[in-house]
């Protein structure tokens, strides 16, 4: 006798397991998942060993749970081809964009369309020519979150990318690389941070401070963190910088010195190395017409946008 045929479910009913299916893999992220995938919404682009210093107690046991996100498509990954190390880069996989529909979509143009998948906005990380510039700019927030894990007097209040800083901000058309307001010591210290990677003329990078000038007038006075790949450059920066006034406080630092502790030049006192706590900062006036957004002081914290 011929074998009975079963009838193929019904459209809704696919829709329905399907719509179940995301919603028990939803049930299974954490509240570290969460914060992961809210830093990948918002910043594109994390690496294995980032996510391991800012969130786990060990390489081995990050790399266990990224590879459950993973199945769980909560996660995209693709070899790190920047640097050599041949670790997975994480963007957020199909399962993250359901929890943040509204993510940051381009490094290269934040105005185009939405990408029609997560698969299209990983390879438009991937392509970015910025892809070695957004992790070098990660990894000095991804620092300071480690090292507060072991300080329970210091803490990452605020991280905003390139993106959440430029539109904040836009009246003052300054386009910061990354803002943050870091808790230690007893201070609230707020910053710009500039991503150097050598390939900019000096110029270019000093004309850079135009915009954090105009801010000064009616918003934060926050340091702005000119971050270089060597002494040499930096030599060069505190040269071009010497007797120069400026609205904002202007420190030099290098990469690979760790931004929470002595590695900051004030270009006004250059004989003097400090810690990031001790840079001197103003939040601004207490006006909501022309600072909005200022942070409260001894505030509650925010990690997201």
């Amino acid at each position: 006798m011929p074998t009975a045929r079963h009838p193929s479910p019904s459209p809704a009913r696919r829709s329905s397991s399907a719509r179940l299916d995301r919603l028990d893999r939803l049930r299974r992220l954490t509240g570290r998942d969460h914060d992961l995938l809210s830093w990948l919404a918002e910043h594109y682009v994390l690496s294995a060993d980032q996510i391991a210093g800012a969130l786990f107690p060990s390489r081995r046991s990050a790399r266990l749970r990224l590879a459950v996100l993973h199945r769980l498509e909560a996660v995209s990954r693709f070899v790190d081809v920047t640097t050599g190390s041949g670790q997975y880069l994480y963007t957020l996989g199909p399962l993250g964009m359901v929890v943040h529909p509204t993510a940051f979509n381009d490094p290269n143009r934040p105005d185009i369309r939405a990408p029609r998948s997560s698969v299209e906005r990983t390879e438009r990380i991937i392509g970015s020519r910025k892809l070695a510039h957004l992790l070098g700019t990660n990894q000095l927030f991804i620092d300071l979150i480690a090292y507060a894990r072991g300080d329970d007097n210091a803490k990452l209040a605020r991280w905003w990318s390139e993106q959440h800083a430029t539109a904040v901000f836009a009246r003052s058309g300054i386009r910061p690389d990354g803002h943050g307001v870091w808790a230690a010591g007893g201070r609230q210290v707020g910053f710009f941070l500039e991503h150097d990677n050598g390939t900019e003329p000096l110029g270019t990078v000093l004309r850079k401070l135009r915009g954090y000038e105009a801010l000064a007038a009616y918003g934060p006075r926050y340091p702005v963190l000119l971050r270089v790949p060597g002494r040499r450059r930096e030599r060069h920066l505190l040269s071009a910088l010497a007797g120069v006034p400026t609205a904002m406080p202007v420190a030099t630092g290098v990469h690979g010195e760790h931004p929470a502790g002595p590695a900051w030049t004030i270009t006004s006192d250059p004989d003097l190395r400090r810690w990031l706590h001790e840079l001197p900062s103003d939040h601004g006036p207490d006006n909501p017409a022309t600072n909005p957004h200022r942070f409260p002081d001894d505030g509650p914290t925010n990690l997201g946008p």
